[in-house]
């Protein structure tokens, strides 16, 4: 990466370039998408040379008919589908900067996105034009400076015009400059608490999919990789579609994710590899059998979030051979993966030995305080102080303090956002680290596994309850397709009483199955972390990229007043399975006759 910074080429667009006009590569198939039913004469694959030709197209239109210049912001508005990285290649042709926006969002979500990204021009897949209406076109338009935005549509006639141009291929000079911290991107977070942030992808990232991932997942120019996963996250664009790039070998990009035709297109596309994230491959696992469940080549499934009481389940269903599992964020200042072809590292997210924890020492864990949600502080000196084997804490990795931005470029348009993922005075006064947020522990063996993201885990009788161990000791059992777990604070009680929202096989709740949940979670969890109770919906809500929802579950609590059409179980000091959670019930708690 630095010899390409030296060249003034860190710019993945020479990459694609080199591709496409090697006689070599010019004719290796660069995308791929399943066919759809719907448009059965639309294009579904392109070679190198075509992609680059067309990608010229969108260039020369983005020119001409908006002027867009070296290093400016443009935010586009996409589904997965090839206009998407037509217009993201054809961006960075350009020398400009394509700021990725979610396209699940709408309404004040979505204005704050493109308002952020400082862009004077919106792209917008006709497929989600209803993201334009009365209210979201007030918002874009003038501001308190007097700046608008403009929007288009790509509509199929606005697509043939693209078509029609004459490639245009800016000249070095518009992609000259950048350094490997600059900006080549802006990927949104999901908005799990509060409005999306712009994270500020530094070119270094980009160039890590192209190099060091298409290695680690051992890409043949031959190799076809699946992804599914949304385009305008760092796990769909970066590690779904860059990678690629590495070997000049093929990217097959699905629409969406869907349990019922995600194995039909591993199968039909003869896909090598399969990219997964969050609860993906619970989905999987949880739908019906189909034919296509081993009918296919694809020899491994990498990405990150893979739950333990997943990973074996669905390297058995699908006989897949090799779990990837990599950890990291769009934003963060490392990485890790674990390469499992046994079950030593199941469930794991990095593996360190001696070396690397003490030499390198990138990945250091914290004591973490439960009770300010911040890292523990030595009273005896402020600073904080390193976990021992199998103790939970936060992940920590080092920064230069004097040069900060070199590893985090952190939020765009946001510096208190950014600011707060510094920790300062760690271990000695001037240090600086950057918080992942992520609560994890080292074992003996040096193997790191994922517990918690900080603020899940909750205190209940005095005790830590972590919401990813309950939610994989609830997730086991055969009858619970989904489970998100949190804690729910109760009138006349101390700390947060675990909840788990849960979607089960046939919508209803037995006698047997509440009987058989509380014993299923008392044979794998301590007494203090059994859910208290159960929120029986019909199916959770969960971000674009598959993570859950938990801060309005959080809200409403357990109050029957405010749960709609969801039923809630308790379980009950002394009783042996779950039971009906009414009004009266409620009330016992408000009045504090009830006991817990």
């Amino acid at each position: 990466m630095k010899r390409l910074e030296n060249k003034d080429r860190i710019n993945v667009f020479y990459i694609f370039e080199q591709h496409a006009t090697d006689p070599k590569t010019a004719g290796n198939l660069f995308l791929l998408v399943p066919h759809d039913p719907e448009r059965p004469d639309a294009q579904t694959q392109w070679t190198y040379a075509e992609a680059y030709e067309t990608v010229l197209k969108y260039a020369a239109w983005l020119k001409t008919r908006h002027s867009v210049q070296k290093e400016e912001l443009i935010a586009m508005d996409f589904t997965n589908k090839p206009q998407f990285i037509w217009f993201w290649f054809a961006l960075w042709s350009l020398g400009a900067i394509p700021a990725l926006i979610n396209s699940n969002l709408r309404d004040k979500a979505f204005t704050h996105s493109i308002r952020v990204s400082t862009s004077r021009l919106l792209l917008i897949d006709p497929q989600i034009r209803e993201v334009l209406n009365e209210d979201t076109i007030s918002d874009l338009g003038a501001d308190e400076k007097g700046r608008t935005i403009e929007t288009t549509i790509i509509e199929p006639e606005i697509e043939q015009q693209i078509l029609a141009q004459t490639p245009y291929r800016a000249p070095d000079s518009a992609r000259s400059g950048a350094k490997l911290n600059s900006c080549s991107l802006l990927i949104y977070t999901s908005g799990t608490t509060g409005l999306p942030k712009a994270a500020n992808v530094s070119w270094s990232k980009p160039l890590s999919g192209v190099g060091f991932f298409a290695k680690l997942l051992e890409l043949k120019p031959t190799a076809r990789y699946f992804t599914a996963l949304p385009l305008y996250h760092s796990s769909g664009s970066i590690l779904g579609v860059l990678q690629v790039l590495g070997p000049g070998c093929t990217s097959v990009v699905g629409p969406k994710f869907s349990p019922r035709t995600f194995m039909k297109w591993i199968s039909e596309t003869q896909s090598d590899g399969i990219h997964y994230i969050g609860e993906m491959c619970r989905y999987l696992v949880s739908s019906p059998p189909t034919p296509y469940d081993r009918a296919h080549k694809a020899r491994f499934a990498f990405g990150n979030g893979m739950r333990l009481d997943v990973w074996q389940r669905f390297k058995d269903r699908f006989n897949i051979g090799t779990i990837i599992e990599f950890y990291g964020a769009t934003e963060g200042t490392a990485a890790s993966y674990v390469h499992s072809r046994n079950d030593y590292l199941r469930g794991a997210i990095s593996k360190q030995g001696v070396i690397l924890r003490n030499l390198l020492n990138t990945f250091i864990i914290v004591k973490h305080d439960h009770a300010t949600d911040e890292p523990f502080r030595s009273p005896k000196n402020s600073f904080c102080e390193k976990c021992k084997a199998d103790e939970p804490g936060e992940l920590v990795h080092p920064l230069d303090p004097e040069n900060i931005a070199e590893k985090y470029q952190g939020y765009f348009g946001n510096d208190k956002a950014s600011d707060s993922k510094i920790l300062r005075d760690v271990f000695k006064k001037g240090d600086a680290y950057y918080r992942t947020g992520d609560l994890v522990r080292r074992d003996s063996e040096g193997r790191i596994w994922f517990t918690d993201r900080v603020g899940d885990t909750f205190r209940w009788k005095s005790e830590n309850v972590s919401t990813a161990e309950v939610s994989e000791a609830i997730g086991s059992h055969p009858d619970v397709r989904e489970a998100n777990v949190y804690g729910v604070q109760l009138p006349n009680h101390d700390g947060r009483a675990g909840c788990a929202a849960i979607v089960v096989s046939d919508d209803s709740m037995s006698t047997n199955l509440a009987l058989d949940l509380a014993n299923h979670s008392r044979k794998r969890l301590p007494r203090y972390a059994v859910p208290l109770f159960l929120r029986l919906m019909k199916q959770v809500e969960v971000t674009g990229t598959l993570k859950h929802q938990k801060v309005a579950l959080r809200n409403e609590g357990v109050d029957p007043s405010k749960l709609g059409q969801d039923e809630v179980f308790w379980l009950e000091p002394g009783d042996e399975g779950y039971k009906k959670f009414g009004e009266k019930d409620w009330q016992r708690i408000v009045n504090g006759s009830a006991k817990l």
